[in-house]
């Protein structure tokens, strides 16, 4: 029996949208407001759910505990009160799109985790846009 398991996060980081290979008209006409040059922010929502077979012993898929200082130390640490384009090295040549975003997170996250759990990160740019990744 599978269950799945989540906790829930939150950072707030500034970044801004844009291509280096591109002018600025272009980056405006694809990434409208978001391409600002001097950046804007979001307060991210991170959901990130594990799932996996529930141990016999300890009644866990995987103890909380241990997935809140995973995401502490991975995700908050490394991007909360961030710009994300000039202060997180995953995006020193990466375009930080929530979907952008949400794969960095997830390949931060995978390898902490036991390789027969699955993963999935759901994160919220705002309450209404959000994007989920579970790998490739």
């Amino acid at each position: 029996m599978k269950v799945t398991v989540s906790r829930k996060a939150h950072f707030n980081a500034a970044h801004r949208l844009y291509r280096k290979d591109w002018d600025d008209e272009k980056n405006r006409l694809i990434f409208g407001k978001c391409s600002n040059p001097n950046f804007h922010g979001h307060n991210y929502e991170l959901i990130v759910s594990v799932t996996g077979e529930i141990d016999e012993e300890t009644g866990y898929v995987m103890d909380i505990k241990i997935l809140k200082e995973i995401i502490k130390s991975e995700v908050e640490e490394a991007f909360d009160h961030k710009n994300l384009n000039l202060e997180v090295p995953e995006f020193e040549a990466l375009n930080p799109t929530a979907e952008n975003i949400a794969v960095v997170i997830y390949d931060k996250i995978r390898p902490k985790l036991k390789p027969n759990l699955n993963l999935e990160i759901t994160l919220f740019e705002t309450p209404r846009n959000f994007v989920s990744y579970s790998g490739k």
